[in-house]
């Protein structure tokens, strides 16, 4: 597979960012499976799934929540469909785990270590929301811990490697990088491992382009030719990071759980046009962007036949 062949994660809404922080956030069944059917068209390879309740928005990890989009997804786009296991903070690993677990993806996300997760300071920027948990839920977050122990991380593997299904290895600091080479050297993941680097959340490290090199540089050494690399920043720093990591060779990962925004103070309309703004830098830098065909061979995946939905 060609090293130019950049693969573009969307994620379309995650368990972060609240509806009353933007209009275009995804929140039902249907806005989830279209957000993430239009990032397919705009070129994601993969599209990374949260899963809400349709009245309020609050994140939701119960499997049935998400089996009115993982169908149409998959009706609808050949793209790579990634459930997450790390759900939203303060939820339990038995909690977050039971999506995946039951609907068997080719990809699932796993956090790989525990954190704080600050997302306490966006109650300073956002003042007005429509739901009571929305304000309770930031506020908490100055004391919680994200918690990602060795032994639940070992639940996640041993309970999804029986599915078949790989990972997008989450890693926030330099911290998660050595706990998966742990897991690799006791034989529980095997290569190519997908890392995706993660920027910019208060609680892991920075977004500065000394991290992002910092963070490169750890996973080549540990892993060397046995991973692919991908990058993500939260926030202002999103396609800074996209057009760094793009440049240095690695894959990226877009989406309104990661930013809100389009450009400085304008709101992102759609996932898609953040994938879009993604790709223009890709092909800018003369790379291609990756086909969800591509994207499993890259990241050998069981494939989309093998799912259970």
């Amino acid at each position: 597979m060609s090293s130019k062949k950049v693969i573009i994660t969307c994620a379309v809404t995650g368990g972060i960012h609240t509806p009353s922080m933007s209009p275009y956030l995804p929140v039902t069944a249907e806005e989830i499976a279209d957000a993430a059917v239009g990032a397919a068209e705009a070129g994601a390879a993969i599209v990374h799934l949260h899963a809400r309740n349709p009245n309020d928005g609050k994140p939701d990890q119960s499997p049935a929540a998400f089996e009115p989009f993982l169908r149409s997804i998959k009706q609808r786009s050949d793209v790579v469909c990634n459930i997450t296991t790390g759900g939203a903070p303060g939820m339990t690993v038995d909690e977050r785990i039971r999506p995946a677990a039951h609907w068997k993806p080719e990809v699932a996300s796993l956090n790989m270590g525990s954190m704080n997760f600050g997302l306490f300071p966006m109650l300073k920027r956002f003042k007005e929301f429509k739901h009571e948990w929305e304000p309770a839920m930031l506020a908490s977050t100055d004391d919680i811990i994200f918690r990602n122990t060795f032994k639940d991380i070992r639940i996640v593997l041993e309970t999804l490697n029986e599915t078949g299904t790989r990972y997008e290895f989450e890693c926030y600091d330099t911290s998660h990088l050595h706990n998966l080479a742990y897991f690799l050297a006791e034989g529980f993941v095997k290569p190519p491992l997908f890392i995706q680097t993660v920027f910019g959340l208060l609680g892991g490290i920075g977004s500065h382009p000394d991290e992002v090199m910092h963070m490169k540089r750890t996973a080549d050494r540990l892993f060397g030719d046995q991973y692919r690399w991908s990058a993500l920043a939260a926030g202002k720093a999103q396609m800074q990071v996209v057009a760094m990591a793009a440049a240095m060779g690695g894959n990226v990962r877009v989406g309104l759980e990661d930013s809100l925004w389009i450009g400085a103070g304008k709101l992102a309309e759609s996932n898609a046009a953040q994938v879009v703004q993604a790709r223009k830098i890709i092909e800018g830098l003369g790379l291609e962007v990756a086909t969800p065909a591509e994207a499993r061979e890259i990241l050998e995946l069981k494939g989309g036949d093998q799912v259970g939905f």
